[in-house]
Parts: C-alpha cells; sequence; structure tokens
C-alpha cells in the first residue's frame, strides 16, 4: 500500500477492505458506473482527494475498497485498481483471500 501514499503520510497498518458502514456525504454528482473483468463497480470521489470502488455486482452488498490519493488517476488507472482488487477475491466468499 504504501506505492500508493507520499513517504510522509502516516498510513494506518490495520486497515481492512470492507464495507463502508457511513457514506462521506460530501461527495458530489452521480457515481462512475465501470465494467471491469465482467463486475460492476460504483466509482466515486471520497471527498478527501481518494476514491471509493463500491462492487455493486458482488455477493456482499457494499463490499468495496477506497484508494488516495487519487486525483490525477485516469479512467485506465481506475479499472486497473479494480481489476487487481478482483483478482484478490476468493470465490468461495466474495472477499478477500486470508493472508
Amino acid at each position: 500500500m504504501r506505492d500508493h501514499y507520499p513517504q510522509d503520510v502516516d498510513i494506518d497498518a490495520a486497515a481492512e477492505p470492507g464495507v463502508c458502514t457511513e457514506p462521506d456525504t460530501s461527495m458530489t454528482g452521480p457515481a462512475l458506473m465501470l465494467d471491469v473483468d465482467g463486475e460492476v463497480f460504483e466509482v466515486r470521489a471520497d471527498g478527501q482527494g481518494g476514491t471509493d470502488y463500491v462492487w455493486s455486482s458482488g455477493p456482499n452488498p457494499g463490499y468495496g475498497f477506497g484508494l488516495g490519493p487519487t486525483r490525477d488517476m485516469s479512467l485506465e488507472e481506475h479499472r486497473e485498481n479494480i481489476h487487481n482488487f478482483l483478482a484478490e477475491i476468493d470465490p468461495a466468499t466474495g472477499y478477500l483471500r486470508e493472508a
């Protein structure tokens, strides 16, 4: 994860992807819907310079991940992030594989 953040930013080593229980209401505009590897994701700014990715077609409602900073990220880079996330999913559970 370090390669996604500047070196001077503190990172919560215990942070894990999961369900967003309290959506950021500061986000404006509709979500961008992306189809990647046959799966649909809602992609939107998180209001803090990052991006929330919610796996809309996945088996676990609200499940997804977030990244930041992503202000200058191209559409193809967002697709690559989603592809990499899906590559780590356990097909039996629909969640990230246990480490």
